[in-house]
């Protein structure tokens, strides 16, 4: 078997990962907070040789997670982490189509790569996201360690611009539409595999870009705080590395590199703690091709968390969903979270335990620091975002 599996996984999921193998993959790792998703497991991982998988990265090309450890103490914001929740929905974007409330204005919109067309036609919409945070499970936290220090925690991706790219590029290559379909493959030398790369590649600067441009503005506006230290990672990309002596093209979708030394931002649910890890030198963490868990992992669809609306003669009916709202509050309230937006679609009940699934990746990555959320903000509970991972 080419695969490397961590944790327990429903059947689709395992089939999933395996179709990605049939279709070309060389290599295959599914992590413990894996679960179905388009064309390949979110939490997982397949190695290719001179080719990319363009269903692999994903709709939300770059999409990641930014810690930044602050010279704040619990005892200074705790006190006042409703007013700091306040000023962070106030101050950034959350939601679908969004404008960013002041324009960020960076170098990579000098980037060479706009001048491929159907990039290029994106670049004034992209202007206008960057330092937007989108829907979704994506979120701006405020966490306190184990030694009390104050942490800014930020989950997104690149908004429209990756959404897009991937939309396009996928078309071009005949890829098809669900869940259930082959991973959509190019060679990396052909032209539509080049032309993808750079426009990822672009797409991996802004969502950077995106992150630091928010963690940085609720750290030194919001706290009145300095950085000391930032943690930085893609989960949704695609890498070329060497593994066992052989070069590979990596495809991560919802995995984090974790290289011996490099470490990670990897993130729980709206309730739960998140951690810093640290990738270790081991056989296992070879086979896994130095990747780990980007979350916790989802136990149960949107659909399944939030219920659906059903047409009963001529009504639409609302169907409840496997929680209810007033759990969730509890859930949160009973860890004191201060939490902004958010739904029952990303409770803490839709998630499996984030401790269970780092146990599942024993001996390839290491905790350094255990990051209690005082404060979570999200985008509100009608906001539906097609650019979340």
């Amino acid at each position: 078997m080419k695969t490397k599996v961590f944790g327990q996984h429903d059947e689709a999921t395992l089939r999933q990962i395996e179709t990605c193998i049939e279709a070309g993959g060389e290599r295959g790792v599914l992590c413990a907070d894996g679960h179905k998703g388009y064309a390949q497991p979110i939490g997982g991982v397949v190695a290719y040789k001179d080719k990319i998988s363009l269903s692999g990265v994903g709709f939300d090309i770059a999409c990641g997670n930014l810690a930044i450890l602050t010279d704040a103490k619990r005892s200074e914001v705790g006190p006042r982490i409703k007013s700091v929740m306040d000023d962070v929905v106030r101050d950034i974007s959350f939601g679908i189509g969004r404008k960013a409330k002041a324009r960020v204005d960076h170098e990579l919109f000098e980037d060479e790569a706009w001048k491929i067309p159907p990039i290029g036609r994106l670049r004034e919409t992209a202007r206008d996201q960057l330092g937007t945070v989108g829907g979704g499970n994506h979120y701006v936290d405020i966490f306190a360690d184990e030694e009390d220090r104050i942490w800014v925690g930020v989950h997104f991706g690149s908004r429209g611009l990756g959404h897009k790219t991937a939309t396009h590029f996928l078309k071009a290559a005949g890829g098809k539409d669900g869940m259930d379909v082959p991973p959509t493959i190019v060679p990396v030398d052909s032209e539509i595999g080049c032309d993808y790369l750079t426009g990822m590649r672009l797409a991996g600067r802004y969502a950077y870009a995106g992150r630091e441009a928010v963690a940085r503005h609720v750290v030194r506006e919001i706290l009145g705080a300095k950085i000391l230290e930032e943690v930085h990672n893609h989960h949704n990309f695609a890498w070329q590395e060497k593994h066992d002596g052989d070069e590979f093209w990596v495809v991560r979708k919802g995995a984090t590199p974790a290289f011996p030394g490099q470490r990670g931002f990897v993130g729980g649910s709206m309730g739960d703690d998140a951690v810093i890890i640290e990738g270790v030198d081991s056989g296992e963490s070879r086979e896994a091709l130095y990747s780990t868990v980007h979350g916790a992992g989802r136990i149960m669809s949107r659909t399944a968390a939030k219920g659906k609306f059903e047409r009963v003669g001529s009504k639409r009916i609302r169907r409840d969903g496997l929680v209810r709202h007033d759990e969730m509050m509890k859930w949160v309230a009973d860890r004191g979270v201060e939490l902004r937006g958010g739904d029952v679609d990303e409770a803490p009940q839709a998630y499996r335990r984030l401790p269970e699934v780092l146990a599942a990746h024993a001996g390839t990555i290491r905790v350094l620091h255990t990051l209690h959320p005082l404060g979570v903000a999200m985008a509100g509970r009608d906001t539906v975002d097609p650019y979340k991972d």
